[in-house]
């Protein structure tokens, strides 16, 4: 069953689905690549850091080798000048503690950038399973890594070993040589020896990070239906927003509908279309339409009208241009003027009759 569901998962991962994993903290991450920041901040530590710190330490241990006589030997200035040499020596190695923790964090940043997960830090009791940990122990993934370890082992020892051997032929005169200059032997190889790694690192960190990229790609593929799931989830239930749909409309509706007793008149077209319009001719600058509709709509409006005295007028040209064309509590554009004046002004004269009477 899980190979069947494996196999249907042939589509790309969405954004949101790459999007949920991040937050999560689960994205593609190569510890070589990490591996590879650090090497570098030791190559640079080396080069630069590596002579401010045997100028601070020959000094900090200069006053045991020149004027060992000079220090006490009880147990009160003992204490104080142990304490004193772990903070010098704390300041001194600082810098390279400094850059190391930066590059390590700049590792990280640089193949996924800044994340903030929580839940990789909250407690989980699956995670100490004595069974589970045997499992990953004793997994497929837990032999590739090995393999990979060795082989990155070997290839490593290969390359520091073909730059060391030729520069420790004299190796033999070593104890004979002055003290600073067998220092200087020692940090040169040690640049060399690092630099030969980075570049051996270099390769290695690129393709396992092209690798580690593939591979959580490949593990956040989606099925047909899964993608039809989140497109479903993020949009909404079709059912449940043609029900939200039906309701607005039902509701605009019964405000539209309470606006035709106010109309002053209803042009129809006449049982197609109906248009109901609305003119103060003290509060408005042109009549302004408060209700349409089509079919059973149009009956609707007409009925309610009649009900309520409003006039209705038979002008199926104007009502379908009317219609079409203004929408709701909009006045009456400048085009549709004259027909409309003719439509009130029939209505105020039929009004001015009906109070003459």
């Amino acid at each position: 069953m899980a190979e069947e569901d494996e196999a249907s998962k042939t589509e790309d991962p969405t954004d949101k689905k790459l999007g949920d994993a991040r937050v999560k903290g689960d994205v593609a991450k190569s510890i070589e690549v990490s591996n590879w920041f650090i090497l570098v901040g030791a190559l640079v530590s080396l080069v630069f850091v590596a002579p401010y710190i045997a100028k601070n330490t020959r000094h900090m241990v200069n006053v045991f080798v020149v004027r060992p006589e000079t220090i006490p030997t009880d147990i009160e200035h003992l204490r104080f000048l142990f304490s004193e040499i772990l903070l010098e020596a704390g300041l001194i190695l600082s810098p390279v503690f400094g850059l190391l923790f930066v590059l390590a964090i700049s590792g990280n940043v640089f193949q996924s950038g800044l994340i903030w997960a929580t839940e990789k830090i909250k407690p989980d009791l699956k995670k100490i399973s004595i069974i589970k940990g045997f499992g990953r122990l004793f997994s497929t993934r837990a032999l590739v890594e090995f393999v990979k370890g060795i082989l990155k082992l070997l290839t490593v020892a290969m390359v520091a070993g073909s730059l060391a051997i030729p520069n420790l032929s004299d190796i033999e005169l070593f104890p004979f040589m002055d003290i600073f200059f067998s220092i200087d032997r020692i940090h040169l190889l040690a640049i060399i020896l690092t630099a030969g790694t980075l570049a051996v690192m270099t390769a290695i960190a690129g393709a396992d990070f092209v690798f580690q990229k593939h591979k959580f790609l490949k593990q956040m593929r989606m099925s047909r239906q899964d993608i039809k799931d989140e497109q479903k989830q993020s949009d909404g239930d079709p059912m449940v927003k043609a029900r939200i749909r039906r309701i607005r409309t039902e509701r605009a509706q019964q405000r539209m509908m309470a606006q035709v007793p106010e109309a002053d008149v209803v042009i129809t077209n006449p049982t197609h279309y109906s248009v109901a319009l609305k003119y103060k001719m003290e509060e408005m600058t042109a009549p302004k339409l408060v209700a349409k509709g089509v079919d059973h709509l149009a009956f609707s409006i007409r009925e309610l009208a009649k009900a309520n005295d409003v006039p209705i007028v038979e002008n199926p040209p104007l009502a379908r241009a009317l219609y079409a064309g203004v929408d709701l509590d909009e006045e009456i554009p400048t085009e549709h003027f004259q027909a409309v004046a003719e439509v009130i002004g029939y209505v105020m004269r039929l009004r001015g009759e009906l109070n003459n009477q």
